[in-house]
């Protein structure tokens, strides 16, 4: 009954805003924005042979390249690229190695393309390199916490940042994670993530915040997270929603169904985050995805 009950939260009759918060446009170099007036599609291109959901797939350049070319022509707005899988369970890879994965597709997609590029790391070295290539935006599943260096970086850099709250480290996030009142500790982090980067000289219109659904959480958390989305726009800084064939999805349905299978439920979570105040969601299914959003903004601001 208590699951049922939280699950209502997400799937009651919501009052549509005709009109999002307008956060203006998020800064990237070269004078580039990323404009925030709708929602931002960020596709998910893993290069790695262990990720989740399509380890293995991506691992041939040319074929990673393509799919990210895909991606934008369905209505991605970003592609987010990750050498090193954060699945539950995960064991980290070297710098050597996750920069080999990320940094030819970086160069071989920027040459086509002048879509935006985050960098999915915690490392600086990667961050780095990546930065150097051509990517726009890094995105830290740490939140600048494993990598003392990363908060520099970023800094330096002028560069948007993603902050992601995540309990533990991957190899550990879901052994029994706890909270008391989940949605206020992660607020309670973001706090103190924010201020750090007051004082290393990040500014705010440069910060996007990601509560991490799935990075340490119980399923009544993740739930709970997309419920209460809203209590975090008080940070007035864009956030971001990755719901994308998570867990989760499967202990509600189909928890045999492979994660490839979970687009009802990827579709149906985004669009509670995007109601409850998502500014950028993160999906594997672009043209799918997209599609739902121009149905939302239909209904929001009228044919």
């Amino acid at each position: 009954m208590r699951l049922e009950a939280n699950l209502a939260k997400i799937l009651r009759l919501m009052p549509l805003a005709k009109k999002k918060t307008d956060l203006g446009a998020i800064r990237l170099k070269d004078s580039r924005q990323l404009s925030l007036t709708g929602t931002v599609v960020m596709g998910v291109l893993n290069v790695t042979p262990d990720s989740f959901s399509d380890g293995g797939n991506f691992e041939n350049t040319d074929r990673a390249i393509s799919r990210a070319l895909e991606m934008e022509k369905q209505g991605a707005d970003i592609i987010d690229i990750g050498g090193e899988s954060t699945r539950p369970g995960a064991t980290g890879v070297s710098v050597e190695d996750e920069t080999e994965r990320v940094i030819p597709v970086i160069d071989g997609l920027r040459r086509k393309t002048r879509i935006p590029i985050s960098i999915d790391t915690y490392k600086s070295e990667v961050a780095a390199a990546a930065l150097d290539h051509g990517a726009d935006i890094v995105n830290d599943v740490s939140a600048l916490r494993f990598d003392s260096k990363m908060a520099s970086l970023v800094s330096s850099r002028g560069v948007p940042v993603i902050l992601m709250h995540m309990l533990g480290t991957p190899l550990t996030m879901q052994k029994e994670p706890r909270y008391d009142n989940c949605v206020k500790e992660i607020a309670d982090f973001f706090e103190e993530r924010l201020q750090l980067c007051e004082t290393v000289g990040i500014s705010g219109d440069r910060i996007i915040l990601d509560p991490g659904i799935g990075f340490g959480k119980r399923l009544s958390d993740n739930i709970e997270v997309l419920a209460r989305l809203a209590e975090f726009k008080r940070f007035g800084v864009p956030l971001l929603v990755g719901t994308s064939r998570k867990s989760f999805i499967g202990m509600l349905h189909d928890k045999d169904a492979p994660a490839h299978r979970r687009l009802g439920g990827s579709i149906a979570s985004m669009v509670a985050a995007i109601l409850n105040g998502a500014n950028i969601v993160r999906v594997h299914d672009v043209a799918e995805s997209v599609e739902a959003i121009k149905i939302i903004s239909a209904i929001r601001e009228g044919v």
